[in-house]
């Protein structure tokens, strides 16, 4: 499985961006996937996942109410809707896969297949 992640960028505090994933190699409806950041000098930290068979979603605290991840099964391909940015949410943004869901979804442990990141900067 190779993943892509796209769309970040520059945004001011309060903007919106929406970042893409698309996976290759995927032959199948059980998987699991998720979106992680990691900022300067921090650990890599949950942000969203989604289990591809059911479109179950799952937040992190700081993205709930704001952040809206889906899927387009057609293009094989995943989106993090970001609203109501933050500079706090400044980060390299990655989606990862996993074969089969796990209940410890927000562990990047859990996770075999890592896109290359893709940078969200947030201004004032």
């Amino acid at each position: 499985v190779q993943l892509q992640a796209s769309g970040g960028g520059l945004v001011q505090t309060g903007g919106s961006v929406r970042l893409s994933c698309s996976a290759s190699g995927v032959t199948t409806m059980n998987y699991g996937m998720g979106w992680f950041r990691q900022a300067p000098g921090k650990e890599r930290e949950f942000v969203a996942a989604l289990r591809w068979s059911t479109r179950s979603t799952y937040y992190s605290d700081s993205a709930k109410g704001r952040f809206t991840i889906s899927r387009d099964n057609a293009k094989m391909t995943m989106h993090l809707q970001m609203n109501s940015l933050k500079a706090e949410d400044t980060a390299l943004y990655y989606c990862a896969a996993r074969y089969g869901w796990s209940v410890a979804y927000y562990d990047p442990r859990q996770y075999a297949n890592w896109g290359q990141g893709t940078l969200v900067t947030v201004s004032s």
